[in-house]
C-alpha cells in the first residue's frame, strides 16, 4: 500500500490490483495516472479512459477532503472477451447519514462545489455505496467501454501484510458445468513464496474439471506438492437445492450469513494442502434465499457483526467484502475476503 505519490508501479497491474493510502492531495494525481495506465493496458477507448480519469480523481479527492483513514484499491475486472476497471474506496468515517443527498450535486461539507459523488455516479458504468455514520463509507464502482455486463455473483479482495510486495492470500470464482464454485487460499507464510503457492492454487482451480468441492480440494492437494503449501477451502453454491457444499483444509473460515444477520460457521479440517492431510470431507449447509457465503483467511478476525451495519447484506459482494476487510482485517498478516451470493 502506498501513501502519497507513487513513483513506480508494477510492470503490468495484476488482477490483485494496487492499494493506495489516500491522505494527501497529491495522491489523487497518482491514482488518476495509475487508472489511466491500467485502462490503456486493457485496451479501453480514449473516451472511457477520460471518464475513468474523472472518476478516479474524484474518488481519491473525496477521501482526502471528507474521510478519515481513506484507502483505495484499483484493479481490472473481466468478463469473456472484455475488461473494465474497478475502484474500491474505503474510509473509517465520518460516514453519511443521507446518501441520496450526498450524491446530489451542490451538497458539500468541505466548502467545495459538491460535484464529486455526482460526477462519479454519472461517469461510472456501475456504482454501489454503503455508509454508516460514525463507522465510515465503502464505495465500489466500475468503468466499462460499451454495455455494462451483469454484476458478478461473487467477489473478493486481498491486502498484503505491511511491508510485503505481494499477498499470500488469494481467491477465485468459476462456473463449470452448472457448478458455481469459489476458492479462498492462504499460502503458507508471507511474501513471494506464499504468493506463488496461492497463484498455483488459483491456476489449478480454474483448470480442474467440474467436480464436487471435496474432489476439487483433493486435486489441489495433489498439484500443490511442489509449493510451500497452503490453507484453502472450496464452496459450491446450489440455490436450487438451497445448499452450500463446502470442503477445506487449514485455517480458512467459512460462514453462511442469513438475511437477518444471523450466521452459521462451516468446517475446515486440519491440514496443509500439498503436504499434510488426514482426510478431505465435504459438508452441506442450508443456504436460504438471500443468504450469503463469506470466506476469509486468518488475516481477518471474526469480531464483526452484520447487525452493526444496517442494510449491508443487501449490497454487492464487493461492498460487503470491503467492509469486512476494513473493519476486521489485521495489519500483522496477509488478509483476504470473498463474498458470494445467488439471488
Amino acid at each position: 500500500m502506498s501513501g502519497g505519490a507513487v513513483a513506480v508501479l508494477p510492470e503490468g497491474l495484476l488482477d490483485a490490483g494496487v492499494w493506495f493510502r489516500v491522505e494527501a492531495a497529491g495522491t489523487a494525481a497518482a491514482v488518476r495516472r495509475a487508472a489511466e495506465r491500467l485502462a490503456t493496458e486493457l485496451g479501453m477507448p480514449a473516451a472511457r479512459i477520460a471518464d475513468l480519469a474523472i472518476v478516479a480523481t474524484e474518488a481519491a479527492s473525496n477521501l482526502v477532503k471528507h474521510a478519515d483513514e481513506g484507502t483505495l484499491l484499483l484493479r481490472p475486472v473481466r468478463v469473456p472477451n472484455r475488461a473494465g476497471v474497478e475502484i474500491l474506496a474505503l474510509d473509517r468515517g465520518p460516514g453519511m447519514a443521507d446518501i441520496t443527498r450526498s450524491i446530489g450535486d451542490g451538497h458539500s461539507t468541505a466548502g467545495t462545489l459538491g460535484i464529486g459523488l455526482g460526477a462519479i455516479v454519472r461517469q461510472s458504468s456501475w456504482c454501489d455505496l454503503h455508509s454508516v455514520p460514525g463507522q465510515g463509507t465503502v464505495m465500489a464502482l466500475q468503468v466499462w467501454a460499451g454495455e455494462t455486463p451483469p454484476q458478478a455473483w461473487a467477489a473478493g479482495l486481498t491486502r498484503a501484510l505491511a511491508g510485503e510486495p505481494v499477498s499470500g492470500d488469494g481467491f477465485a470464482v468459476r462456473e463449470a458445468e452448472g457448478r458455481r464454485q469459489v476458492l479462498v487460499c492462504d499460502g503458507l507464510g508471507h511474501g513471494r513464496l506464499a504468493h506463488a503457492a496461492t497463484q498455483e492454487a488459483v491456476r489449478v482451480f480454474a483448470d480442474t474439471p467440474a467436480a464436487p468441492p471435496a474432489a476439487v480440494v483433493e486435486a489441489l492437494h495433489r498439484k500443490l506438492s511442489h509449493t510451500r503449501g497452503a490453507a484453502l477451502a472450496v464452496a459450491e453454491l446450489d440455490p436450487g437445492a438451497g445448499l452450500v457444499r463446502y470442503a477445506g483444509l487449514g485455517n480458512i473460515a467459512g460462514t453462511v450469513l442469513n438475511p437477518d444477520g444471523s450466521r452459521r460457521g462451516m468446517v475446515s479440517l486440519p491440514g496443509i494442502v500439498g503436504h499434510q492431510r488426514r482426510q478431505i470431507r465435504e459438508y452441506d449447509y442450508p443456504l436460504p434465499a438471500g443468504g450469503i457465503v463469506l470466506m476469509h483467511s486468518d488475516g481477518v478476525v471474526d469480531r464483526w457483526k452484520a447487525t452493526d451495519y444496517p442494510g449491508l447484506l443487501s449490497h454487492s459482494p464487493q461492498v460487503i467484502a470491503a467492509t469486512v476487510l476494513r473493519d476486521a482485517g489485521t495489519r500483522r498478516d496477509d488478509a483476504g475476503v470473498l463474498v458470494a451470493r445467488v439471488s
